[in-house]
């Protein structure tokens, strides 16, 4: 690990974090995915050099690395790089790419720019089966790491879970490294969460069902009482992804027990 990936801290030397467990960077399990809606150059830097240790991935959301001039952009993608932490367009900026017929024109300049990863989804955007397994493998053919989002974003077109797990299954098959269930920015009425944002466990039980290992899944957890309730379940280690930047470190401090809300569950 790099020492600018270390956090080094006198309070650890005193005490152990009361939760054990937490993997260090580079890690497989145990990633944090935040959403990035607009932070600038010196707001990024900011947070990497406060919290780098604790982002595994940034997702620039939706199609905004169409609105940032270039140079910040280029910046805030260095610095990712730097700090040893993916970074990525949101999915719907490639269903736009797809809807307009230039998934391989995206994919050249993505790369051309410094992008380590690519989310493939279909939330917004209708695309057939065929067309999402070859934009993976197209994706994966270009060197990079591979995300689908499983969900919708309109709550009227949620998809029947029979079908989410199909596409799970032919995701994988595709190349996807992670599949990213989708919980959108508020955590409520899409995916795994009702309207009252409240965690549907027989969805999650189901989801889990279709893959070979938990941590292949990244559930999108922009609520605390979701990330809480999610470390309980599945551990520190659990993928969690939607992370508002301002929440990064609560999160974490929830991930080892530094907080009320899973200390008490070791007392």
């Amino acid at each position: 690990m790099e020492d600018h990936q270390l956090v080094k801290n006198k309070w650890l030397e005193l005490l152990q974090f009361p939760l054990q467990g937490r993997s260090q960077k580079p890690r497989q399990k145990g990633l944090t995915m935040i959403l990035d809606k607009g932070l600038g150059v010196e707001e990024t830097r900011g947070l990497l050099e406060t919290a780098g240790a604790y982002i595994d991935m940034i997702k620039l959301g939706f199609g905004t690395s169409a609105l940032y001039p270039q140079k910040v952009l280029q910046e805030k993608i260095g610095l990712a790089r730097y700090y040893g932490i993916d970074i990525y367009p949101g999915g719907t900026f490639l269903e736009i790419a797809l809807h307009q017929d230039k998934l391989k024109e995206f994919l050249t300049m993505a790369k051309t720019m410094g992008y380590t990863a690519i989310e493939v989804s279909d939330g917004t955007v209708s695309i057939s089966p065929e067309v999402r397994a070859s934009a993976v493998a197209q994706a994966v053919d270009h060197g990079f790491k591979v995300l689908t989002e499983i969900g919708k974003k309109n709550p009227l077109d949620r998809v029947p879970i029979e079908k989410s797990l199909e596409q799970i299954h032919a995701d994988l098959k595709s190349g996807a490294s992670k599949i990213i269930v989708e919980g959108r920015e508020t955590g409520k009425n899409t995916g795994l969460y009702d309207r009252e944002g409240h965690i549907d466990r027989n969805h999650v039980a189901l989801m889990l069902s279709a893959v070979d290992k938990p941590e292949r899944i990244i559930w999108e957890a922009p609520l605390k009482e979701q990330q809480q309730e999610l470390i309980l379940d599945f551990g520190p280690d659990v993928n969690m992804g939607n992370i508002p930047p301002l929440e990064l470190i609560a999160l974490e401090a929830l991930r080892v027990g530094l907080r009320g809300d899973t200390l008490r569950s070791i007392l």
